[in-house]
Formats: structure tokens, sequence, C-alpha cells
């Protein structure tokens, strides 16, 4: 049963692991008992015949003296700090010795107290080494006592001889039992007893059969009425439901079963030591047997593995009987452990149990192996390159991992390797459990969703499915670990790895230093985006600042708070960043010449910021780029062109090269349209018929007022040009096409004529050109050819 339980034992002791991690901060270390567990300690790792139990046990009194000491090392001493900082006010000695006597008093006395109060500090340091050698020698004493306890061969399990006598030993303990039952049967006190308690142990039992009976169909009932009151998300009720249909009969029925036997007194308790193993081993089967119905369902909406109807049903039927034969064999070592039964009957039983679940474990991973899409009549669909989900990927590889444990492991212990063939089987069985339990959790985290929402998860595109299966995939790796192979101790040596953090120099950091500068600066960000919110909804718009701005001071303050907050989780967390100096100051030669144009840009856009040339909505021209600023960051600045694409901008460029704003202030602006006459045109009535048309558009402004600017004799026309002030210039395009239309609108009712060019070409030579008179054979050679 030690398996069964071990993953509970690893979460129980884990707990406990931290909490006394916790704890350990306030207690003192009493290094004469200390001194006393390493010498025990020391002493069991020399000698070879101490117990593997005695090991584990002096194991976890030294890992908890290390965590003792690793508090002590990390709690420190507050003097330590003042009486440095003094030491380092009364400055360097001289190198000639000369100074006062009062000072080199004062000198030697600060380290004094100095080498005295760190002396409990390296003398905690110096156990803690200690305790961590001894740690890692008894755990490399373990591991090797477990390599040579799996690569011992036992009695080959085919040799006929062993048959007769092991089915002999397998009858003897349930002849026992039957033998001690009569006997306590005949005698006339416990008869009186059991009549007289036989009616409260049949109350039990029938209550028991209730359970067994009854319970499932209450269940159901249940479970309707939790669909009918529920229209959504009803696949987290069948999972529920499903669980207490396993566990109501186990918890129950057979607890009361357990309790009705010791009440009759007809058991011993050897008896009743074999007796109180079933419910668990029956749990194992009624456990797996869900497992099967909500992996391989018929319901295509609730099965979690992508397989035919034929595949599922044939899956389920193999995993049912893996189910009996990994509760067998739980029992057979249950009774290897208890005594009753010894190597020779669990190796020729255990090659059977082995044979079987080979043969199950190999056709399992074949049907596992056809996991993936299906076709249209729902079978498995042959194609290996259709497109595939990670755990459709998973699942074909744990098949074909059966498929060679299912090979390998009979054959190791046909052969008499039955540790190595028990440390392969059994293991691949429960990490297929493991496996379907992730999915089936994975599948109840998308119900639930469901259920809150009312929407898929899968068409919602949320993160949730992969920060889901991130944390169910970190909390199964120590469980996975454990099924493996590996101590508990194991579990712990990594949390307490973990718990000690690093050293660099003489700073160590630890990830209680990490958490806690993740914590302080969480709240501090928090606060500042808090901050930000509050100005930016209620308080900056009530003011006279414009919206660039608002928008400055709330990116300042954001940026303020980000790197006090940063300061301040250092210092809470009490981390000694003068160890890093050098390195940071080496290393910032070479990040600055990297990150040149980075920082450049990082202080161009404070620059920004504060002056504010340029804020948000501007309509800007910048490297030949028009469009309207929509954003300023830190590093660049996002700008959105007329033709609706984006354009990203170093600030650098901005602050550097030349920027025109036309918006900066107000949207004022001036509009200049050009506009040629024919020649013999009265120029007065073209500059009373321009003037009229600027003054009428109500988007020109009158003070100043529209100019039509005479701008000359061209060479096909009299040129004119209208010059007007416009309320917003971001209309510019619109003004100018209404007022060419009025401009031509007005110059036809008017009679005056908008020119175009004419050319007249001559040709001096036309005879030079050959077929020049063929081409025109009417035309008389004196005369030039227009």
């Amino acid at each position: 049963m030690t398996q069964l339980f071990a993953a509970l034992r690893a979460a129980l002791l884990f707990a406990l692991l931290i909490a006394g991690s916790a704890g350990a901060q306030t207690e003192t270390v009493d290094y004469t008992l200390w001194n006393e567990a390493a010498q025990e300690a020391e002493a069991a790792i020399e000698s070879d015949e101490t117990p593997t139990e005695t090991l584990e046990e002096l194991r976890s009194e030294l890992a908890m003296f290390r965590d003792r000491l690793l508090s002590q090392q990390n709690a420190g001493d507050p003097r330590l700090a003042t009486l440095q900082s003094q030491l380092d006010a009364l400055g360097t000695p001289p190198e000639d010795g000369a100074e006062p006597d009062g000072l080199v008093q004062r000198r030697q006395e600060l380290q004094r107290q100095i080498a005295q109060v760190r002396e409990p500090l390296f003398r905690a340091e110096e156990a803690y080494n200690r305790a961590n050698a001894l740690i890692m020698a008894i755990d490399e004493t373990i591991r090797s006592r477990e390599t040579e306890r799996l690569l011992q061969r036992n009695a080959n399990p085919l040799d006929p001889r062993l048959w007769g006598p092991t089915i002999t030993k397998m009858i003897v303990p349930f002849r026992e039992i039957g033998m001690e039952v009569r006997e306590n049967w005949n005698k006339p006190d416990v008869r009186q007893s059991v009549m007289d308690k036989l009616p409260a142990t049949l109350l039990l039992i029938a209550v028991a059969f209730l359970f067994v009976f009854r319970a499932p169909t209450f269940i159901d009932r249940l479970g309707n009425w939790l669909r009918q009151k529920t229209r959504r998300g009803t696949g987290v009720w069948s999972v529920l439901l499903g669980l207490l249909r396993v566990a109501v009969p186990v918890c129950g029925a057979f607890f009361l079963f357990v309790v009705a036997i010791n009440v009759s007194d007809l058991f011993s308790e050897r008896s009743l030591s074999i007796v109180i193993a079933l419910p668990a081993i029956l749990f194992v089967v009624l456990f797996s047997r869900w497992l099967a119905a909500e992996s391989f369902s018929s319901d295509d909406d609730v099965a979690t593995f992508a397989l035919s109807q034929k595949h599922r049903t044939e899956a389920r039927y193999y995993v049912n009987s893996l189910s009996w034969l990994l509760a067998l064999n739980a029992f057979v070592s249950y009774l290897v452990e208890l005594g009753e039964w010894d190597i020779g009957v669990e190796t020729v039983v255990g090659f059977v149990i082995h044979l079987l679940c080979g043969l199950i474990l190999f056709r399992l991973g074949q049907i596992l192996r056809k996991t993936g899409p299906q076709d249209g009549s729902g079978f498995d669909a042959d194609d290996e390159g259709a497109n595939l989900t990670f755990p459709s990927r998973l699942a074909r590889l744990i098949g074909q991992a059966a498929m060679v444990v299912g090979v390998v492991g009979p054959l190791l212990s046909g052969i008499g390797y039955f540790n190595i063939a028990e440390a392969m089987i059994f293991p691949t069985i429960k990490t297929l459990g493991l496996f379907t339990i992730l999915l089936i959790f994975q599948r109840l985290i998308r119900d639930v969703y469901h259920l809150i929402t009312g929407k898929e998860l899968d068409q919602s595109q949320s993160l949730l499915p992969v920060v889901s299966g991130s944390f169910l995939t970190l909390v199964a790796l120590p469980v996975l670990a454990l099924i493996w192979g590996a101590r508990i101790a194991d579990m712990t040596e990594l949390w307490a790895r973990f718990q000690a953090g690093f050293s660099f120099g003489e700073t160590r950091i630890s990830p209680t230093d990490f958490l806690t500068f993740a914590a302080v600066f969480m709240v501090g960000y928090v606060l500042t985006r808090l901050l930000q919110g509050g100005l930016r909804g209620s308080v900056l718009p009530k003011t006279r600042l414009d919206k660039g701005g608002q928008t400055a001071i709330v990116s300042g303050i954001g940026y303020t708070g980000v790197f006090l907050s940063a300061i301040i989780a250092i210092t809470a967390a009490g981390i000694d960043l003068t160890a890093l100096a050098f390195v940071a100051g080496a290393l910032s030669v070479g990040i600055g010449f990297g990150l040149q144009n980075i920082v450049q840009n990082f202080v161009s856009g404070i620059i920004l910021l504060i002056e504010r040339p340029i804020s948000e909505g501007d309509w800007i021209e910048v490297n030949g780029q028009h469009g309207t600023v929509r954003d300023i960051s830190v590093r660049s600045t996002r700008i959105e062109t007329f033709d609706r694409t984006e354009v990203i901008v170093p600030n650098a460029d901005l602050v550097s090269n030349s920027v025109t704003n036309y918006t900066r202030g107000n949207t004022l602006g001036r509009l200049v349209v050009d506009v040629g006459v024919a020649y013999g045109t009265d120029t007065r009535k073209v500059e009373e018929v321009l003037y009229k048309i600027a003054r009428n558009h109500e988007m020109v402004l009158m003070n100043p007022e529209p100019f039509v600017h005479f701008k000359g004799f061209g060479a096909d026309s009299l040129d004119f040009d209208v010059r007007m002030i416009l309320y917003d210039v971001t209309q510019i395009l619109v003004v100018r096409t209404e007022v060419n239309h009025q401009i031509a609108e007005a110059f036809k009712k008017e009679g005056i004529e908008i020119p175009f060019a004419q050319r007249d070409i001559w040709l001096r030579n036309p005879e030079a050109i050959p077929g020049a008179y063929r081409a025109a054979p009417d035309t008389d050679p004196e005369e030039p050819q227009q």
C-alpha cells in the first residue's frame, strides 16, 4: 500500500516542509544536538549494515537542522550593517600608521565587535555545509542500494519446480484466517459476543449494501436535477458525479463493512490487517473504471481521446482489466510487506501479472497510436501527416512507449529480473492514468468556463487553456517523478536547494528575496497604474491642459512610479547590489555601445514628453511622411498616415531633425489655390470673382481676410492665386476641391476662359527626313511643313 499513497504522503510532507521552513526562521540551533546528530549520521554512513529506513530518518533529521541553519544565515544580524558603516566612516588607515590613539582604539573595537557578530554566522555556514555533505552522502548510499536491488536477479519463474510450493504458500494465509475465525466461533464467550453484536453488525452491513446499490441511483437523480437547473456546462456535473459514484461506495460501504467485521470480534489483528486493505484495492479498481469511462466514453463530447467508437470500447475493456491487475499486484506487494508471502511467491505470481499486463499494454499502445483525426465514417484516419493536437501527439508517444514496455517488461521478469520489470510495467500504467487525469481536468476547466461564461473556451481566443495546461503539467511533474521511483527526500531536496538560492561573490540571493521583490514591485506597479487611471479619467480632464500635456503627465508618472517601485522592491528584499556593481560597471561599457541608439531614443522620448513639441492627434511631417500622431512611447512615436498605414519613427529623429507640425496649438492653416486665365481677360473681373468665392466659403476666416494675388504674365496665361486661412487645416483637401469646382462654375458663367498650352512645330529642313515626300506627296517641297 506504500505505492498507493505515495503521492498523498509527498504532498503532505512537502507542505510540512514549507511550513517548517517558514517557522524555522525564529528557531535557534542547538549545536550540541546538531553535533550528536551529525556524528550519528557519519557512523551510519560508514556502516554497511545500517538499514535504509534508519538512513531515511537520519536524513530527515539532518534536513531539519539544515533548514534552521539556512534560516539563520539568511536572517543575519542587523548589527553587522551598523558596525560596518561605523567602521567605514573612520576611513582607510594611513599607510604610515600616523593615526591618533583614540581613532586606532575605536577602529580595533569596531573590528572586534564585527568579528564577534560574524562568528555565529560563520558557525552556521560551516554547520550548513557539513549537513549538506552528509545528506548528499546518505542520498548516494540509498541510490546505490536501490540500484543493486533493481539489478538483483531472483529465481526463474518459468521453473516448474517453483509452481507447486508457490500455490501452497499462497493458500496458507487465507487458510489460517479461516481457522482463526473457526476457533473464535468455537469459544463460548466470543460466540456470545458475536450474537450480542449481531444486530449492529447486520445493520452496518445493510447500510454498506445500500451505499453500494442505492447510492449510484441517487447520484444519477442528483445529476439529472443539476442538468435541469443549468442550461450549459453540464460536463462539470458529469465529472463530479462520476467521482461521487466512486467515492461514496468506497468511503461509505467498505468503511462500514470493515467496521462491521471489527465489531464482530471474529477476526484477529492479523486478519484485520489483511481485510482492511480491500477497500483501498477496490478503490483503485473503481477509480480506474471511472477514468476509462470518462476518457474513452462513447460520447464524442466527453471522450478525451480522439478515437473511433470501436477502439474506445476496446480501450475501456483493457483499462478495466489493467485496473484489476494493478490492484492484484498492490495486494501481493502488501502481503509480502506484511510477511505473509515470501519473495518466491511474489516472483512467480508477479510474472503472471507482468505477462498479462504486458499483453494489455501492447494492445493499448497500438490503440493510442491511432489517436488523431477521424474520417467521416467514425473510424481512425490513417493519414500520418494529418494535423494533430499536442495531446494527440503525446498520446501516440505514450502508446509507443507502452508497446515497448509491454514487450521488454515480461521478458525481463521471465529471466529473473523481477524488480526491473516491476519498475517498468506498473509506472507505465500509472503514467497512463496520470495522463488521463490531466486530460480530464483540462476538459473540466473547459466545462467550468462554459458554465460560468456561456461561451465555448475553444472559440473565445483565451489563454486559459495554455495557462491551465501549464499549471496542471507543473503540478503533475512531482507526481510523475514519484511514480518512476523518485524518493520523497529527492523532492524535498529540490525544494531545499531552491530555497537556498545561489551565491554571487559575498552576496546570497534566495527565492525569498525574489518573491519579496516581485510582491513589492507588483504592488508599486498596480498603485502606479491606478494613479495613472485616476489622473487620466477624473483629474486631468477637468484641468485646462491640452491632450498632449495630459498624456505627458500620465506617462511621466508611469515611468517614475515603475522606477521607484523597482528601487523600493530592491530595498525591501534586502538585495545587496554592491557585489554586482563592478560587474555592472564592466558590462556597461559594452552594453553602452550596443544600446546606444536605444538610449538615445529613450532620452529623446523623455524630451518629447517634457517639451511637448508634438502631441497625440497632431498633424506633422517628418522625413517626408505626413500623418497624425497616435502614440508617443519611451522609444518611438507611432504616426498614422493619410493612407491609413502606421509609421514607427524613432524619437531621436523627432528631436534632431526638422519636424513640421500643422496643428500645434490650433488647427488654423493657409490654403493657396492657383488659377490661370486667357490673355485678353479683364483681370479686375477675375479678381472680383475670386474674392467672392473665397469670402463666401464657410471654412475661410475673414480675419485675416482672403487675398487674391495677381502673380504675373505666364507663357500661356495670366496667373492668379487665392490665399485663404482655414478654420480647420485638416480639411484642406476638401476645401481645395470645393473652391476649384466653384471657380470652374463661376468662370464658365462669366465667360472667362481657362487656357491650356498650345505649341506650333516648324521643321527647318523637312527634306532631311527620309520618306518625307512619300508621306506627303501633294505638298510643295519649297513650302515648310507644319
